[in-house]
């Protein structure tokens, strides 16, 4: 009876180490859809009241697990009987991700705020409108982000057993959701650590004082850095996504740095689909009228 316990016992530290070491690999060769995540989740994640950061932060958490519990069992299961809908379903959403990105950048560039001497007569959005709608919108972008990342992990151990495959994503899947959010939940209360260091200090000047005044005055730095980021990143990650995954995109231009053409092939696709969904609004508001 003992003897079979440990031998029980040594099978599964036998396969803890074979999920440990096929993690390790699965996270290198997600890390860098990783680091896009961590840009495009904070700079979704930042803007709200310093008391709804950590609530709507956590919504946005939850969501993400939300999604990793529906993406990883679906990739297991297209995987095994239909992994040509893993392709497709990766390609609808490198379009999602060309689109948000791009719409910023034309909205940067051409978009004019109207000049209007009417006097307000309504409230557009209330807070807890445009709160959900943000949610709803970083659980939107994590889904489809999830799903590369789930994807890359799964290609990294499609020689193992199912029982790896299944542990390995499921591992990497756990650290990309706490690993990602945990980083931005530090991003997001920057300012309220600096401004309890400063407190600390008296307001005199010295080190925390110091320190406290940079972390207050870092954060509006980092979060229109990390809105930059987060756009580049968008169009970055679609255009990986369609070379990738489109066979005649693959090695479209050998001599041409691979993050220039996916930024290249990002915004391009980008500019297509947010071409179709205005004509697609035009049509929409012509018939309506």
């Amino acid at each position: 009876m003992a003897s079979g316990i440990f031998a029980v016992l040594d099978d599964i530290a036998v396969l803890m180490d074979d999920v440990a070491m096929a993690a390790k690999v699965a996270t290198k060769k997600t890390a860098g859809i990783l680091g896009d995540d961590l840009a495009v989740n904070a700079e979704k994640a930042t803007g709200f009241l310093s008391s709804r950061e950590i609530p709507v932060l956590w919504a946005i958490t939850k969501g993400s697990f939300l999604n990793k519990l529906i993406i990883v069992p679906l990739a297991l299961l297209l995987n095994a009987y239909f992994p040509v809908a893993i392709i497709v379903i990766l390609v609808l959403g490198g379009a999602f991700l060309a689109y948000e990105g791009v719409e910023k950048v034309v909205e940067y560039f051409f978009h004019k705020p109207e000049e209007t001497h009417e006097a307000a007569v309504e409230v557009v959005q209330d807070a807890a409108t445009a709160e959900k709608a943000k949610v709803k919108s970083a659980i939107t972008t994590d889904f489809i982000l999830s799903v590369e990342i789930v994807i890359i992990a799964l290609g990294s151990v499609l020689e193992k057993s199912l029982t790896i495959q299944i542990l390995t994503v499921a591992v990497v899947a756990i650290i990309a959701t706490v690993g990602v959010y945990g980083i931005v939940a530090l991003i997001v209360r920057m300012d309220d650590a600096g401004y309890r260091l400063i407190k600390q200090s008296g307001e005199k000047k010295g080190f925390l004082f110091a320190l406290g005044t940079f972390l207050v005055k870092a954060l509006p730095v980092i979060i229109k850095g990390l809105s930059v980021v987060g756009t580049i990143a968008l169009i970055l990650v679609a255009g990986g996504i369609f070379t990738h995954n489109v066979p005649f995109m693959h090695g479209l231009f050998p001599a041409v740095p691979a993050i220039i053409t996916e930024f290249a092939i990002g915004i391009v696709a980008g500019l297509v689909v947010v071409a179709l969904v205005t004509l697609v609004k035009k049509f929409i508001s012509l018939f309506r009228k």
